[in-house]
């Protein structure tokens, strides 16, 4: 099983904040420093990870309710999952992006090949419709802007628009989401617009994950704003999957929910949403990537590398998860 404090230790979290109270901008310097990829998406397709769960109060894996509060375990497997070579890059809330930035700047000084060159970073801009609150749908933009998004030079921004019919807050989510795309296009900077139909349940919002609901809100995202030139869409997957597809020319990445515990539910449902139509593109997940039950998160995030990038079948997927498990666990703790 990976060992998350084997691969970032004690000493490299206590340096991370060591350089938060004597350096502040170490961040800042990191990021200006750092050597971005010339195009967005060079083979047509994308493999995102996806981390910016704890902003909005959710941090339930399995049947651990605080799993991902732990910021030492979670950055050691986003660390453990960027490290796939397959893995184009990450998106998530800016306090994240300058945990990685500052042990960037660690590794580089030490010698070490740099952990975030040539990947790409995004940032996530509304975190506001915290889990659980009475105002969970009105989710206004409580992160960076899409023009700090362009001053720390990442390579785009994601919206997270979740509507339910009988929720005034999903109006104003609405309309925040318009203006990101609006301000996003000006900038020319890519948007990944996550679009959900919600409906209440007795445990909280839950996303409809059925064609027809999804077919019909990717049409109503595809739409919000001034021109959809720079919009990627990250949509669940369903049953009929090539409907969701057809109601879009816009790319899409699939997204992934809740952990499931071990990798062949996510990895069949990526195959699948892969042969949907020529417009999914990829994946923009976290939880079943970040948490593969007890398989290492790298071999994981190989396994779905291979099927966007290299249009492996699950079966060939599942056979490549040994070869990549425990593969390089001192890679970090040799430098920080």
């Amino acid at each position: 099983m990976f060992s998350s404090r084997q691969y970032l230790t004690d000493g490299a979290m206590a340096r991370i904040t060591e350089m938060r109270v004597t350096d502040p901008e170490r961040a800042w310097s990191a990021a200006l420093a750092r050597t971005r990829r010339e195009r967005l998406a060079p083979s047509g397709r994308l493999n995102i990870l996806a981390a910016d769960h704890p902003a909005r109060r959710v941090t339930k894996v399995g049947d651990n309710p605080i799993a991902m509060a732990d910021r030492q375990d979670y950055l050691a497997r986003i660390l453990r999952v960027l490290a796939a070579e397959s893995i184009d890059g990450l998106m998530a809330t800016m306090d994240i992006l300058e945990d990685l930035l500052v042990l960037d700047a660690l590794v580089r000084e030490e010698g070490g090949t740099p952990l975030l060159d040539g990947k790409v970073l995004i940032g996530s801009l509304n975190r506001g419709g915290l889990a659980g609150s009475a105002w969970e749908l009105d989710d206004p933009i409580t992160g960076p802007t899409p023009q700090t998004c362009v001053d720390w030079r990442l390579d785009g921004a994601k919206i997270l628009l979740r509507i339910a019919d009988s929720e005034p807050g999903s109006l104003k989510t609405m309309l925040a989401s318009a203006q990101a795309v609006s301000e996003c296009n000006s900038l020319r900077l890519p948007m990944f617009l996550e679009p959900l139909p919600v409906v209440k349940t007795e445990t909280g919002w839950s996303v409809r994950k059925d064609r027809e609901a999804l077919a019909r809100i990717a049409g109503v995202a595809a739409a919000l704003g001034d021109s959809s030139r720079y919009m990627w869409l990250k949509l669940p997957y369903c049953a009929g999957y090539e409907t969701v597809a057809r109601s879009t020319s816009l790319p899409i990445l699939l997204l992934g929910g809740e952990s499931a515990g071990n990798p062949a539910p996510f990895l069949t449902e990526l195959a699948s949403a892969m042969q949907a139509g020529p417009n999914v593109r990829g994946a923009l997940v976290g939880r079943n990537v970040l948490y593969p039950g007890d398989e290492d998160p790298l071999a994981m995030a190989c396994a779905v590398g291979g099927i966007i990038h290299q249009g492996w079948s699950v079966e060939q997927a599942l056979e490549s998860l040994p070869a990549n498990r425990d593969r390089g666990l001192d890679a970090l703790s040799k430098y920080v």
